[in-house]
């Protein structure tokens, strides 16, 4: 009996080595095991205003979850980026008014497919000012503009088209924001390989894949971008996402010189931030004034992972996401005022209207 006792758990302990070393990448998630102080966030140290924000069903829907939601983060204002247009967006901001006037604002948004048709740039344009008129605050355009466009001939539309110019101008006139997403990380672009750092992502989300015919070269759509913005300089816009630079601070350093109407999101991109803490700390510092507050998906959980990066100077904590980001993340400690512009201040300046009242000076 105990020979076959014995037997039984060194074939039990082969088992379990051979499971251990054929684990995928996927699977491999280890626990830290190192010591260091620091502790969660779970509320921002100012109240803020998240400019990423996504509601689709705010026409209809019962806003008290997300209201309450918000309130333990200590978010004063989302803005919902998805108000859509005409009616809907009609609808979304009467349920505002009703419920919650001053929690939420809207932005607009313009359907770009079958642009250069015979009346279109003048319907929609005329459709985006009856948008401000009816209480939308800025314009989101989404990235499919410059991936999945298309214009009357059924050719990719380009980001910064001609034949768009009466928006771009028409949103200065008006004094709303535009804040835009255009492209993806340049990693979905490079070869899909073991050099690849965006490789787990892709392997998990397949369809994230792109390359230089579907839809276009990374590099060209990202030009299209800058163009745009340099040629409507009285025209404010927010780069979604830090513009895909994040992970080049230096260069987008170099943009918001050249660019001065062109301010930065932080949405989706607090992974890159986190990984260095030194270079991030000291480009916050010296453009505080062009980057504000943004998560994208409304996921309250995962909020506190961006007031701990902009808040703590701890080292070494987990990101939410190992597939967007398989390191540690580390604090910044940022100063109280830079938090302040980050969080809010920035977000009052740009954005139209919003209630000042419950934000310190």
């Amino acid at each position: 009996m105990k020979l076959q006792n014995l037997l039984f758990l060194f074939l039990a302990c082969v088992f379990t080595v051979s499971n251990a070393q054929d684990m995928s990448f996927e699977t491999y998630n280890p626990t830290s095991t190192l010591v260091v102080p620091g502790n969660i966030i779970k509320q921002a140290k100012f109240p803020f205003i998240d400019v990423h924000g996504h509601q689709y069903r705010m026409a209809t829907q019962d806003l008290s979850p997300v209201v309450a939601a918000m309130d333990t983060l200590n978010m004063k204002i989302m803005v919902n980026l998805s108000g859509r247009s005409g009616d809907n967006l009609k609808m979304a901001i009467k349920n505002i008014a009703d419920h919650f006037p001053n929690r939420f604002v809207v932005f607009a948004n313009i359907d770009f497919n079958n642009a250069g048709a015979e009346g279109w740039i003048e319907k929609t344009v005329a459709q985006l000012k009856q948008d401000v008129k009816n209480g939308a605050r800025g314009l989101k355009v989404y990235k499919s503009l410059g991936m999945y466009n298309k214009d009357v001939q059924g050719n990719r539309l380009a980001v910064d088209d001609a034949r768009l110019a009466p928006i771009w101008e028409t949103c200065g006139d008006l004094g709303i924001p535009v804040l835009i997403h255009s492209a993806d990380p340049k990693s979905f672009w490079d070869d899909f390989n073991a050099d690849n750092e965006r490789w787990l992502e892709l392997k998990t989300h397949p369809r994230r894949k792109r390359s230089a015919s579907d839809p276009a070269p990374w590099e060209q759509i990202i030009a299209e971008q800058h163009r745009m913005f340099k040629k409507y300089p009285k025209t404010t816009f927010i780069n979604a996402h830090m513009g895909w630079y994040a992970n080049n601070l230096g260069r987008l350093g170099e943009l918001l010189d050249e660019i001065p109407n062109m301010n930065v999101g932080i949405g989706a991109i607090i992974a890159e931030l986190g990984r260095q803490p030194r270079f991030a700390k000291a480009f916050f510092i010296k453009y505080q004034d062009r980057i504000l507050f943004g998560k994208d998906s409304w996921k309250p959980e995962e909020f506190p992972t961006y007031f701990r990066v902009l808040e703590s100077a701890d080292e070494y904590f987990p990101y939410h996401k190992k597939y967007h980001a398989f390191w540690a993340m580390y604090g910044l400690g940022l100063p109280d005022e830079v938090l302040k512009k980050v969080y809010y201040k920035n977000a009052l300046r740009i954005v139209p209207g919003l209630d000042t009242s419950m934000f310190p000076n």
